[in-house]
Protein backbone atom coordinates (compact mmCIF):
# COMPACT_ATOMS: atom_id res chain seq x y z
CA UNK A 1 0.00 0.00 0.00
CA UNK A 2 2.51 2.41 0.45
CA UNK A 3 3.74 2.08 -2.69
CA UNK A 4 0.74 2.63 -4.23
CA UNK A 5 0.58 6.00 -2.11
CA UNK A 6 4.14 6.86 -3.56
CA UNK A 7 3.09 6.47 -7.26
CA UNK A 8 -0.27 8.08 -6.78
CA UNK A 9 2.18 11.34 -5.29
CA UNK A 10 4.44 11.41 -8.06
CA UNK A 11 1.31 10.93 -10.71
CA UNK A 12 -0.31 13.97 -8.75
CA UNK A 13 2.64 15.95 -8.81
CA UNK A 14 3.99 15.26 -12.50
CA UNK A 15 0.07 16.13 -13.87
CA UNK A 16 0.21 19.25 -11.41
CA UNK A 17 3.22 20.44 -12.62
CA UNK A 18 3.27 19.71 -16.46
CA UNK A 19 0.42 18.97 -18.77
CA UNK A 20 -1.97 16.67 -17.25
CA UNK A 21 -2.10 14.90 -20.98
CA UNK A 22 1.91 14.93 -21.08
CA UNK A 23 1.34 12.16 -18.24
CA UNK A 24 -1.11 9.23 -19.25
CA UNK A 25 -1.42 5.77 -16.32
CA UNK A 26 -1.79 2.72 -17.96
CA UNK A 27 -3.97 -0.20 -15.44
CA UNK A 28 -4.97 -0.48 -12.09
CA UNK A 29 -3.73 0.87 -8.64
CA UNK A 30 -6.41 -1.52 -7.00
CA UNK A 31 -5.05 -4.81 -6.84
CA UNK A 32 -1.51 -3.57 -5.52
CA UNK A 33 -0.28 -4.33 -9.06
CA UNK A 34 2.74 -2.55 -10.90
CA UNK A 35 1.36 0.28 -12.73
CA UNK A 36 3.08 1.32 -16.51
CA UNK A 37 3.29 4.99 -16.99
CA UNK A 38 4.48 7.32 -20.16
CA UNK A 39 5.45 10.41 -19.83
CA UNK A 40 7.54 13.01 -22.22
CA UNK A 41 10.69 13.29 -20.42
CA UNK A 42 11.24 16.33 -18.11
CA UNK A 43 13.83 17.43 -19.98
CA UNK A 44 10.96 17.50 -23.48
CA UNK A 45 8.52 19.83 -21.15
CA UNK A 46 10.72 22.21 -19.56
CA UNK A 47 12.38 23.11 -23.44
CA UNK A 48 8.57 22.43 -24.85
CA UNK A 49 9.16 25.37 -27.38
CA UNK A 50 11.45 22.37 -29.03
CA UNK A 51 8.25 20.60 -29.91
CA UNK A 52 6.49 20.38 -33.03
CA UNK A 53 3.40 23.35 -33.09
CA UNK A 54 0.85 20.96 -33.41
CA UNK A 55 2.11 18.80 -30.42
CA UNK A 56 2.01 22.04 -28.38
CA UNK A 57 -1.10 23.17 -29.47
CA UNK A 58 -2.77 19.70 -29.12
CA UNK A 59 -6.62 20.82 -28.03
CA UNK A 60 -7.01 19.97 -23.99
CA UNK A 61 -10.79 19.95 -24.15
CA UNK A 62 -13.97 20.33 -26.13
CA UNK A 63 -13.95 24.04 -26.31
CA UNK A 64 -10.13 23.98 -28.01
CA UNK A 65 -10.98 21.24 -30.23
CA UNK A 66 -10.79 22.67 -33.86
CA UNK A 67 -13.88 21.55 -36.23
CA UNK A 68 -16.60 18.74 -35.64
CA UNK A 69 -19.64 20.74 -35.24
CA UNK A 70 -21.79 17.94 -36.29
CA UNK A 71 -20.56 15.84 -33.71
CA UNK A 72 -19.54 18.31 -30.82
CA UNK A 73 -21.26 21.07 -30.90
CA UNK A 74 -23.85 21.73 -28.18
CA UNK A 75 -26.28 19.15 -28.10
CA UNK A 76 -25.00 16.85 -30.73
CA UNK A 77 -24.72 13.14 -29.55
CA UNK A 78 -21.16 12.54 -29.41
CA UNK A 79 -20.51 15.44 -27.21
CA UNK A 80 -23.26 14.29 -24.90
CA UNK A 81 -22.05 10.88 -24.66
CA UNK A 82 -18.65 12.45 -23.31
CA UNK A 83 -19.90 15.19 -21.01
CA UNK A 84 -22.40 12.19 -19.46
CA UNK A 85 -19.28 9.74 -19.52
CA UNK A 86 -21.34 7.30 -21.41
CA UNK A 87 -19.00 6.20 -24.00
CA UNK A 88 -19.29 3.11 -25.93
CA UNK A 89 -17.04 1.91 -28.18
CA UNK A 90 -16.81 3.30 -31.86
CA UNK A 91 -14.68 3.92 -34.54
CA UNK A 92 -13.56 7.42 -36.06
CA UNK A 93 -13.16 7.37 -39.65
CA UNK A 94 -11.96 10.80 -40.69
CA UNK A 95 -8.87 12.02 -43.15
CA UNK A 96 -5.11 12.82 -41.60
CA UNK A 97 -4.99 15.62 -38.78
CA UNK A 98 -8.89 16.07 -38.06
CA UNK A 99 -7.94 15.34 -34.51
CA UNK A 100 -9.08 11.57 -34.02
CA UNK A 101 -6.62 10.78 -31.36
CA UNK A 102 -6.75 14.27 -29.96
CA UNK A 103 -10.38 13.62 -29.69
CA UNK A 104 -9.86 10.37 -28.36
CA UNK A 105 -7.05 11.78 -25.60
CA UNK A 106 -9.69 14.02 -24.69
CA UNK A 107 -12.96 11.86 -24.26
CA UNK A 108 -10.10 9.86 -22.03
CA UNK A 109 -9.58 13.12 -19.72
CA UNK A 110 -12.99 13.32 -19.22
CA UNK A 111 -14.22 9.48 -18.63
CA UNK A 112 -13.52 7.75 -15.45
CA UNK A 113 -11.75 4.84 -17.22
CA UNK A 114 -8.27 3.68 -17.59
CA UNK A 115 -7.34 4.59 -20.92
CA UNK A 116 -4.63 2.74 -22.70
CA UNK A 117 -2.99 3.88 -26.49
CA UNK A 118 -2.63 0.93 -28.45
CA UNK A 119 -0.84 1.39 -32.33
CA UNK A 120 -1.73 -0.84 -34.63
CA UNK A 121 1.58 -0.77 -36.54
CA UNK A 122 3.49 -1.62 -33.54
CA UNK A 123 1.28 -3.57 -31.87
CA UNK A 124 1.02 -7.30 -32.54
CA UNK A 125 -1.38 -10.39 -31.12
CA UNK A 126 1.27 -11.09 -27.81
CA UNK A 127 0.52 -6.87 -27.18
CA UNK A 128 -2.98 -7.37 -27.40
CA UNK A 129 -3.03 -10.02 -25.33
CA UNK A 130 -0.89 -8.31 -22.77
CA UNK A 131 -3.88 -5.35 -23.00
CA UNK A 132 -6.83 -7.82 -22.80
CA UNK A 133 -5.33 -9.46 -19.63
CA UNK A 134 -5.05 -6.55 -18.06
CA UNK A 135 -8.46 -4.79 -18.74
CA UNK A 136 -10.08 -8.66 -17.53
CA UNK A 137 -8.61 -7.80 -14.39
CA UNK A 138 -9.99 -4.20 -13.99
CA UNK A 139 -13.13 -5.29 -15.23
CA UNK A 140 -13.26 -7.81 -12.48
CA UNK A 141 -12.79 -5.30 -9.91
CA UNK A 142 -15.48 -2.45 -11.38
CA UNK A 143 -13.19 -0.66 -13.75
CA UNK A 144 -13.54 0.11 -17.50
CA UNK A 145 -10.78 0.11 -19.74
CA UNK A 146 -11.08 2.45 -22.43
CA UNK A 147 -8.53 1.40 -25.24
CA UNK A 148 -7.80 3.56 -28.48
CA UNK A 149 -6.54 2.15 -31.57
CA UNK A 150 -5.21 4.43 -33.79
CA UNK A 151 -4.87 2.98 -37.44
CA UNK A 152 -6.84 0.54 -36.43
CA UNK A 153 -7.54 -0.27 -40.29
CA UNK A 154 -3.80 -1.93 -40.54
CA UNK A 155 -4.65 -4.48 -38.13
CA UNK A 156 -5.44 -8.02 -39.94
CA UNK A 157 -8.28 -10.29 -39.26
CA UNK A 158 -6.63 -11.99 -36.53
CA UNK A 159 -5.60 -9.22 -34.71
CA UNK A 160 -9.03 -7.83 -34.88
CA UNK A 161 -10.67 -10.64 -33.65
CA UNK A 162 -8.43 -10.89 -30.39
CA UNK A 163 -10.44 -7.60 -29.46
CA UNK A 164 -14.06 -8.65 -29.74
CA UNK A 165 -14.73 -10.99 -27.02
CA UNK A 166 -13.89 -7.98 -24.54
CA UNK A 167 -16.15 -6.15 -26.54
CA UNK A 168 -18.58 -8.04 -26.32
CA UNK A 169 -18.27 -8.56 -22.11
CA UNK A 170 -17.62 -4.89 -22.11
CA UNK A 171 -14.38 -5.50 -20.44
CA UNK A 172 -13.04 -2.87 -22.65
CA UNK A 173 -14.56 -0.09 -24.28
CA UNK A 174 -12.84 0.13 -28.03
CA UNK A 175 -12.57 3.74 -29.78
CA UNK A 176 -10.65 2.71 -33.30
CA UNK A 177 -9.14 5.42 -35.29
CA UNK A 178 -9.27 5.04 -39.34
CA UNK A 179 -8.32 7.05 -42.55
CA UNK A 180 -9.93 4.18 -44.44
CA UNK A 181 -13.86 3.57 -44.91
CA UNK A 182 -14.48 0.93 -42.20
CA UNK A 183 -16.97 -0.94 -43.96
CA UNK A 184 -14.20 -2.35 -46.19
CA UNK A 185 -11.16 -2.38 -43.44
CA UNK A 186 -12.58 -3.18 -40.20
CA UNK A 187 -14.31 -7.06 -39.35
CA UNK A 188 -18.26 -6.86 -40.11
CA UNK A 189 -18.47 -8.58 -36.34
CA UNK A 190 -16.22 -6.20 -34.57
CA UNK A 191 -17.84 -3.10 -36.56
CA UNK A 192 -21.29 -4.11 -35.61
CA UNK A 193 -20.78 -3.34 -32.07
CA UNK A 194 -19.19 -0.37 -32.72
CA UNK A 195 -20.23 3.60 -33.46
CA UNK A 196 -18.88 5.05 -36.79
CA UNK A 197 -18.45 8.91 -36.17
CA UNK A 198 -17.42 10.34 -39.65
CA UNK A 199 -14.84 13.66 -39.08
CA UNK A 200 -14.67 15.63 -42.15
CA UNK A 201 -11.77 17.76 -43.27
CA UNK A 202 -11.26 20.88 -41.30
CA UNK A 203 -12.81 24.10 -43.49
CA UNK A 204 -10.53 27.06 -44.63
CA UNK A 205 -12.03 29.16 -41.78
CA UNK A 206 -11.75 26.72 -39.02
CA UNK A 207 -7.57 26.60 -40.29
CA UNK A 208 -7.27 30.17 -40.11
CA UNK A 209 -8.93 30.52 -36.52
CA UNK A 210 -6.60 27.28 -35.62
CA UNK A 211 -3.81 29.61 -36.62
CA UNK A 212 -4.40 32.35 -35.37
CA UNK A 213 -5.24 30.89 -31.89
CA UNK A 214 -1.74 29.56 -32.19
CA UNK A 215 0.07 32.51 -33.07
CA UNK A 216 -1.89 34.45 -29.71
CA UNK A 217 -1.60 31.30 -27.52
CA UNK A 218 1.85 30.96 -25.09
CA UNK A 219 2.06 27.63 -25.89
CA UNK A 220 2.47 28.77 -29.63
CA UNK A 221 4.04 32.46 -30.68
CA UNK A 222 2.12 34.41 -28.14
CA UNK A 223 5.66 34.97 -26.03
CA UNK A 224 6.64 37.01 -29.65
CA UNK A 225 4.64 38.93 -32.04
CA UNK A 226 3.81 37.63 -35.66
CA UNK A 227 3.07 39.65 -38.54
CA UNK A 228 1.40 37.63 -41.05
CA UNK A 229 -1.77 38.84 -43.18
CA UNK A 230 -5.08 37.45 -43.69
CA UNK A 231 -4.23 36.42 -46.94
CA UNK A 232 -1.29 34.58 -46.21
CA UNK A 233 -3.41 32.49 -43.51
CA UNK A 234 -6.42 31.84 -45.97
CA UNK A 235 -3.17 30.90 -48.32
CA UNK A 236 -1.87 28.55 -45.85
CA UNK A 237 -5.25 27.03 -44.97
CA UNK A 238 -5.86 25.96 -48.36
CA UNK A 239 -2.27 24.30 -48.78
CA UNK A 240 -3.63 22.23 -45.76
CA UNK A 241 -6.61 21.04 -47.25
CA UNK A 242 -8.15 20.43 -44.13
CA UNK A 243 -5.62 19.20 -42.12
CA UNK A 244 -4.76 20.48 -39.11
CA UNK A 245 -1.34 19.40 -38.84
CA UNK A 246 -0.32 20.62 -42.35
CA UNK A 247 -1.46 24.04 -41.52
CA UNK A 248 0.08 24.45 -38.04
CA UNK A 249 3.36 22.32 -39.42
CA UNK A 250 3.26 25.12 -42.61
CA UNK A 251 2.76 28.22 -39.99
CA UNK A 252 5.75 26.92 -37.70
CA UNK A 253 7.64 26.51 -40.78
CA UNK A 254 6.99 30.23 -42.18
CA UNK A 255 7.31 32.01 -38.71
CA UNK A 256 10.51 30.50 -38.38
CA UNK A 257 11.91 31.67 -41.69
CA UNK A 258 10.43 34.61 -41.12
CA UNK A 259 12.22 38.25 -41.01
CA UNK A 260 13.09 38.63 -37.76
CA UNK A 261 13.97 42.19 -35.91
CA UNK A 262 14.33 41.52 -32.00
CA UNK A 263 10.87 39.93 -30.96
CA UNK A 264 9.20 40.97 -33.87
CA UNK A 265 9.23 38.14 -36.78
CA UNK A 266 7.07 39.52 -39.94
CA UNK A 267 6.05 36.75 -42.54
CA UNK A 268 6.71 38.22 -46.60
CA UNK A 269 4.85 36.24 -49.38
CA UNK A 270 8.36 35.34 -50.79
CA UNK A 271 8.98 33.00 -47.64
CA UNK A 272 5.48 31.91 -47.80
CA UNK A 273 5.92 30.71 -51.39
CA UNK A 274 9.31 28.91 -50.87
CA UNK A 275 7.39 27.21 -47.66
CA UNK A 276 4.72 26.28 -49.53
CA UNK A 277 6.65 24.24 -52.72
CA UNK A 278 3.58 22.38 -54.43
CA UNK A 279 1.23 24.14 -56.16
CA UNK A 280 -1.90 22.62 -54.62
CA UNK A 281 -3.68 25.62 -54.60
CA UNK A 282 -4.88 24.94 -58.33
CA UNK A 283 -5.84 21.92 -56.94
CA UNK A 284 -8.95 21.77 -54.91
CA UNK A 285 -9.93 18.14 -53.97
CA UNK A 286 -13.55 18.91 -53.41
CA UNK A 287 -13.97 21.74 -56.03
CA UNK A 288 -14.36 21.64 -59.70
CA UNK A 289 -10.76 20.91 -60.51
CA UNK A 290 -10.63 17.74 -58.88
CA UNK A 291 -13.03 16.13 -61.18
CA UNK A 292 -11.70 17.56 -64.24
CA UNK A 293 -8.63 16.04 -63.61
CA UNK A 294 -9.35 12.80 -62.18
CA UNK A 295 -11.70 12.56 -65.64
CA UNK A 296 -8.55 14.09 -67.45
CA UNK A 297 -6.90 10.73 -66.70
CA UNK A 298 -9.79 8.59 -66.90
CA UNK A 299 -10.06 9.49 -70.23
CA UNK A 300 -6.63 9.52 -71.31
CA UNK A 301 -6.32 5.97 -70.37
CA UNK A 302 -9.25 5.45 -72.28
CA UNK A 303 -8.04 7.13 -75.09
CA UNK A 304 -4.87 4.48 -74.72
CA UNK A 305 -2.32 7.40 -74.33
CA UNK A 306 -0.22 6.69 -71.91
CA UNK A 307 1.88 9.79 -71.92
CA UNK A 308 -0.79 12.15 -71.04
CA UNK A 309 -2.34 9.62 -68.35
CA UNK A 310 0.83 9.88 -66.59
CA UNK A 311 1.00 13.46 -66.85
CA UNK A 312 -2.55 14.07 -65.18
CA UNK A 313 -1.78 11.10 -62.67
CA UNK A 314 1.53 13.51 -61.46
CA UNK A 315 -0.89 16.45 -61.44
CA UNK A 316 -2.88 14.86 -58.94
CA UNK A 317 -0.47 12.91 -56.98
CA UNK A 318 2.04 15.99 -56.87
CA UNK A 319 -1.23 18.41 -55.68
CA UNK A 320 -1.21 15.82 -52.70
CA UNK A 321 -4.43 14.25 -53.78
CA UNK A 322 -4.67 10.55 -51.97
CA UNK A 323 -3.23 8.14 -53.95
CA UNK A 324 -5.49 5.36 -52.40
CA UNK A 325 -8.24 7.62 -54.13
CA UNK A 326 -6.51 7.83 -57.61
CA UNK A 327 -6.04 4.07 -56.86
CA UNK A 328 -9.70 3.55 -56.58
CA UNK A 329 -10.53 5.13 -59.43
CA UNK A 330 -8.11 2.86 -61.37
CA UNK A 331 -9.95 -0.31 -60.16
CA UNK A 332 -13.24 0.98 -61.67
CA UNK A 333 -11.66 2.24 -64.88
CA UNK A 334 -9.82 -1.77 -65.36
CA UNK A 335 -13.07 -3.65 -65.44
CA UNK A 336 -15.43 -0.29 -66.98
CA UNK A 337 -13.00 0.35 -69.97
CA UNK A 338 -10.93 -2.68 -69.88
CA UNK A 339 -12.89 -5.26 -68.61
CA UNK A 340 -12.71 -9.07 -70.36
CA UNK A 341 -10.69 -7.72 -72.99
CA UNK A 342 -7.45 -8.20 -70.12
CA UNK A 343 -8.96 -9.24 -67.46
CA UNK A 344 -5.22 -9.09 -66.08
CA UNK A 345 -6.42 -4.93 -65.90
CA UNK A 346 -8.24 -5.54 -62.85
CA UNK A 347 -5.49 -7.77 -60.80
CA UNK A 348 -2.88 -5.29 -62.10
CA UNK A 349 -5.36 -2.56 -60.19
CA UNK A 350 -5.98 -4.08 -57.27
CA UNK A 351 -2.08 -4.56 -56.84
CA UNK A 352 -1.35 -1.29 -57.20
CA UNK A 353 -3.76 -0.27 -54.27
CA UNK A 354 -2.09 -2.47 -52.14
CA UNK A 355 1.12 -1.28 -53.10
CA UNK A 356 -0.27 2.56 -52.63
CA UNK A 357 -1.83 1.31 -48.94
CA UNK A 358 1.76 -0.84 -47.58
CA UNK A 359 3.92 1.69 -48.86
CA UNK A 360 2.19 5.24 -49.41
CA UNK A 361 3.65 8.17 -51.18
CA UNK A 362 5.91 9.19 -52.03
CA UNK A 363 6.96 5.90 -53.12
CA UNK A 364 3.90 4.01 -54.31
CA UNK A 365 3.77 6.93 -57.00
CA UNK A 366 5.53 4.16 -59.78
CA UNK A 367 3.08 1.69 -58.77
CA UNK A 368 0.40 4.12 -59.75
CA UNK A 369 1.91 4.95 -62.77
CA UNK A 370 2.72 1.15 -63.97
CA UNK A 371 -1.56 0.68 -63.58
CA UNK A 372 -1.93 3.80 -65.16
CA UNK A 373 0.59 3.04 -68.38
CA UNK A 374 -0.98 -0.90 -68.26
CA UNK A 375 -4.55 0.86 -68.62
CA UNK A 376 -3.57 3.01 -71.07
CA UNK A 377 -2.11 0.39 -73.22
CA UNK A 378 -4.68 -2.67 -72.57
CA UNK A 379 -7.56 -3.77 -75.02
CA UNK A 380 -10.52 -1.47 -74.22
CA UNK A 381 -13.83 -3.03 -74.02
CA UNK A 382 -16.98 -1.28 -72.10
CA UNK A 383 -18.98 -4.62 -72.50
CA UNK A 384 -18.96 -5.18 -68.11
CA UNK A 385 -20.54 -1.71 -68.04
CA UNK A 386 -22.96 -2.26 -70.36
CA UNK A 387 -24.13 -5.63 -69.36
CA UNK A 388 -24.56 -3.99 -65.95
CA UNK A 389 -26.70 -1.06 -67.02
CA UNK A 390 -29.21 -2.94 -69.51
CA UNK A 391 -29.58 -5.34 -66.53
CA UNK A 392 -30.38 -2.90 -63.48
CA UNK A 393 -32.69 -1.01 -65.76
CA UNK A 394 -34.57 -4.20 -65.79
CA UNK A 395 -34.47 -5.28 -62.30
CA UNK A 396 -35.46 -1.80 -61.22
CA UNK A 397 -38.85 -2.55 -63.16
CA UNK A 398 -38.90 -5.74 -62.25
CA UNK A 399 -38.17 -6.07 -58.71
CA UNK A 400 -40.91 -8.47 -57.70
CA UNK A 401 -40.01 -11.12 -60.93
CA UNK A 402 -40.00 -14.95 -59.66
CA UNK A 403 -37.01 -16.66 -59.65
CA UNK A 404 -37.58 -19.51 -61.67
CA UNK A 405 -38.63 -22.48 -59.73
CA UNK A 406 -35.76 -24.76 -60.98
CA UNK A 407 -33.29 -22.87 -59.60
CA UNK A 408 -34.71 -22.10 -56.30
CA UNK A 409 -32.89 -23.91 -53.40
CA UNK A 410 -35.09 -26.54 -51.22
CA UNK A 411 -33.51 -26.84 -47.83
CA UNK A 412 -37.33 -28.18 -46.40
CA UNK A 413 -39.84 -30.70 -46.76
CA UNK A 414 -42.22 -27.74 -47.55
CA UNK A 415 -40.63 -26.33 -50.27
CA UNK A 416 -39.99 -29.72 -52.06
CA UNK A 417 -43.49 -30.41 -51.95
CA UNK A 418 -43.83 -26.88 -53.47
CA UNK A 419 -41.67 -27.61 -56.36
CA UNK A 420 -38.27 -25.61 -55.65
CA UNK A 421 -35.84 -27.13 -57.09
CA UNK A 422 -37.64 -29.62 -59.16
CA UNK A 423 -35.83 -30.63 -62.56
CA UNK A 424 -32.55 -29.02 -61.71
CA UNK A 425 -30.01 -30.40 -63.52
CA UNK A 426 -26.60 -30.19 -61.48
CA UNK A 427 -23.77 -28.77 -64.44
CA UNK A 428 -21.01 -30.40 -63.79
CA UNK A 429 -22.92 -34.47 -63.97
CA UNK A 430 -22.67 -33.70 -67.22
CA UNK A 431 -19.73 -34.55 -69.83
CA UNK A 432 -20.13 -30.84 -71.70
CA UNK A 433 -20.63 -29.15 -67.97
CA UNK A 434 -23.71 -27.13 -69.72
CA UNK A 435 -27.24 -27.70 -69.32
CA UNK A 436 -30.21 -25.53 -71.44
CA UNK A 437 -31.89 -24.74 -67.94
CA UNK A 438 -33.78 -21.05 -67.93
CA UNK A 439 -32.05 -19.16 -65.32
CA UNK A 440 -33.94 -16.21 -66.21
CA UNK A 441 -37.89 -15.37 -65.13
CA UNK A 442 -40.18 -16.01 -67.66
CA UNK A 443 -40.58 -12.25 -68.38
CA UNK A 444 -37.36 -12.23 -69.30
CA UNK A 445 -36.67 -15.11 -70.83
CA UNK A 446 -33.92 -14.91 -74.12
CA UNK A 447 -32.55 -11.16 -73.03
CA UNK A 448 -29.37 -10.43 -73.80
CA UNK A 449 -27.06 -8.36 -71.35
CA UNK A 450 -23.55 -9.17 -71.86
CA UNK A 451 -22.58 -8.61 -75.54
CA UNK A 452 -18.55 -9.26 -75.77
CA UNK A 453 -16.17 -7.54 -78.34
CA UNK A 454 -13.66 -8.71 -80.81
CA UNK A 455 -11.22 -6.86 -78.32
CA UNK A 456 -8.41 -8.47 -76.93
CA UNK A 457 -9.13 -11.29 -74.78
CA UNK A 458 -12.74 -10.94 -75.04
CA UNK A 459 -13.33 -12.05 -78.58
CA UNK A 460 -11.97 -15.46 -77.45
CA UNK A 461 -15.26 -15.17 -74.63
CA UNK A 462 -17.58 -13.81 -77.73
CA UNK A 463 -16.43 -17.01 -79.31
CA UNK A 464 -17.32 -19.14 -76.39
CA UNK A 465 -20.45 -17.77 -75.69
CA UNK A 466 -21.82 -18.34 -79.34
CA UNK A 467 -20.74 -21.68 -78.63
CA UNK A 468 -22.66 -22.35 -75.47
CA UNK A 469 -25.80 -20.42 -76.90
CA UNK A 470 -25.54 -22.78 -79.87
CA UNK A 471 -25.55 -26.09 -78.13
CA UNK A 472 -28.31 -24.65 -75.75
CA UNK A 473 -30.14 -23.84 -78.86
CA UNK A 474 -29.98 -27.24 -79.98
CA UNK A 475 -30.61 -28.99 -76.72
CA UNK A 476 -33.79 -27.03 -76.05
CA UNK A 477 -34.92 -28.24 -79.96
CA UNK A 478 -35.01 -31.86 -78.82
Amino acid sequence: MKEMVNTEKIVGYLKKTYQPDAVIVYGSFADGRRREMEQQSLFENRAGQDMPLATRMRPRTLEEFAGQRHLLGKGKVLRQLIEEDRVSSMIFWGPPGVGKTTLAQIIAARTKANFINFSAVTSGIKEIRGVMSEAEQNHRMGERTLLFIDEIHRFNKAQQDAFLPFVEKGSIVLIGATTENPSFEVNAALLSRCKVFVLQALSEDELVELMKRAIKDPRGFGNQTVEITDEMLKMLAAFANGDARTALGTLEMVVLNGHREGDKTTVTMETLEQCISRKSLLYDKTGEEHYNIISALHKSMRNSDPDAAVYWLSRMLEAGEDPLYVARRLIRFASEDVGMADSRALEIAVAAYQASHFIGMPECSVNLTHAVVYLSMAPKSNALYMAYESAKKDAQKMLSEPVPLVIRNAPTKLMKELHYGEGYEYAHDTAEKLTAMQCLPDSLAGKKYYRPTEQGSEARVKERLRQIEAWKAERRKK
